[in-house]
């Protein structure tokens, strides 16, 4: 299973900051979330885009993650030349983060 399969994202961007919210589909999903969207997690799957940090806000209540990941858009939307360095870009990528019983290490790289 996928991150995508559970949840879906907002994000947004800042300079070289980027601001990606997990939203859980159903309530239940939640808990999971928590266990596998670790920062960690999130940096190494983000390796090739994100030269910073990771840092995690849990938002119960809303069934929601907000993350924060510094260094993350080649200098910010204006200033870099790489295409495509949007929030938006990363928030899509992290939805192919591998969890639950099927994360067995995989990884996977930007394209």
């Amino acid at each position: 299973m996928i991150l995508r399969d559970i949840a879906h994202c907002r994000s947004g961007d800042k300079g070289d900051t980027a601001n990606i919210s997990v939203i859980a589909y159903e309530d239940k999903d939640y808990e999971l979330l928590v266990k596998e969207v670790t920062p960690e997690r999130v940096a190494e799957h983000l390796r090739d885009s994100v030269k910073g940090t990771v840092i995690r806000y849990e938002l119960p209540r809303l069934g929601a993650l907000n993350l924060v990941l510094t260094h993350a858009l080649s200098g910010g939307v204006v200033g870099s030349l790489a295409l495509d360095a949007h929030g938006k870009s990363l928030g899509s990528a992290l939805l192919s983060l591998p969890i639950g019983s099927h994360t067995n290490n995989q990884t996977s790289k930007l394209g």
